[in-house]
């Protein structure tokens, strides 16, 4: 079945590089970020996986670790890991999983058939301290991911966790956010003591809370 947003992400035991890990017992009360590439030794997720290297202070700030996965094996895994330090300038400082039974790849759905009936897609899903999942998004094998919007999101969904805001479109940490709906005035002018502006009933700005 396929997850959907709120789930509580699937429990496994997988072999990685960094050792055997229980996903929700290696998560902890943090954020995670778990995201599938199609296959070791491959261009696109060479480059991704050079690129969260370098980024991984911006996750752990975040308090949210991240891990990867192939159906590939453990020692391919650690093989690649050279040609990305190689290539890219930094290795894996993170968990890789090797899938090669796929069991994780069926928990997650990561395998679309009219894509490639052996090889995971590219995709990301962000779970949260209760283990729900926040976010997926799937990616085409041909498209690098955006991390940086990543980061935004995780900031979005920590900032929204907290206080009664939303985030509107292309929103970055530090910007005005909109006053939760569900808020009468004079709850928000309790909540947000900068003020808000009522643009329409339904849609009222205020500066980020936490700023």
């Amino acid at each position: 079945m396929a997850i959907r947003l709120g789930d509580v992400a699937p429990d496994f035991t997988a072999e990685t590089t960094e050792g055997e890990i229980r996903f929700h017992e290696w998560k902890g009360q943090g954020w995670a970020v778990l995201f599938s590439h199609p296959k070791d030794f491959t261009p696109v997720c060479t480059t991704e996986l050079g690129h969260v290297a370098r980024i991984k202070r911006e996750f752990d700030k975040r308090d949210c670790k991240v891990i990867g996965l192939s159906v590939d094996p453990l020692a391919s895994h650690r093989d690649w890991s050279r040609d990305i330090a190689e290539t890219q300038g930094i290795a894996p400082n993170f968990p890789m999983i090797a899938d090669a039974d796929r069991k994780v790849a069926g928990l997650y759905d990561m395998i679309h058939p009219n894509a490639s009936d052996t090889m995971t897609v590219r995709t990301i899903f962000v779970v949260g301290p209760d283990h729900r999942v926040k976010l997926m998004i799937t990616y085409p094998a041909s498209t690098g991911r955006n991390f940086d919007e990543v980061l935004r999101v995780i900031d979005s969904l920590q900032l929204t966790a907290k206080y009664s805001v939303a985030t509107p479109a292309n929103w970055k940490d530090g910007g005005d956010v909109i006053v939760a709906p569900a808020l009468t005035d004079d709850e928000a002018k309790a909540r947000f003591p900068k003020g808000f502006r009522t643009q329409k009933p339904y849609l009222r700005v205020t500066p980020q809370p936490n700023r």
